[in-house]
């Protein structure tokens, strides 16, 4: 049997709390809109959201809004160099 969870049902289950890792990825906002081939199968970006490539080399659309709450861009002299 397959459980369904329905979105913005949030269902009365012992959740643990946790913070995201602060792990580095690379972006770019992009000025057009542009097709990204991601794990998942292709996906389209709006003008102005970001391409944004993963710790693996993944990429992905992320959008403007969602980036803006999700990350801080900071200064690349401050990522270790590989």
């Amino acid at each position: 049997m397959m459980i369904n969870f329905k979105s913005n049902h949030v269902p009365e289950l012992p959740f643990f709390f946790a913070i995201k890792k602060e792990i580095p990825i690379r972006c770019i906002q992009i000025s057009e809109p542009f097709q990204v081939e991601t794990l998942e199968g292709i996906f389209e970006g709006k003008q102005g959201d970001f391409l944004i490539v993963g710790v693996k080399g993944e990429m992905y659309p992320c959008r403007k809004d969602i980036f803006e709450e999700t990350y801080d861009i900071i200064d690349q002299n401050t990522i270790p160099r590989e």
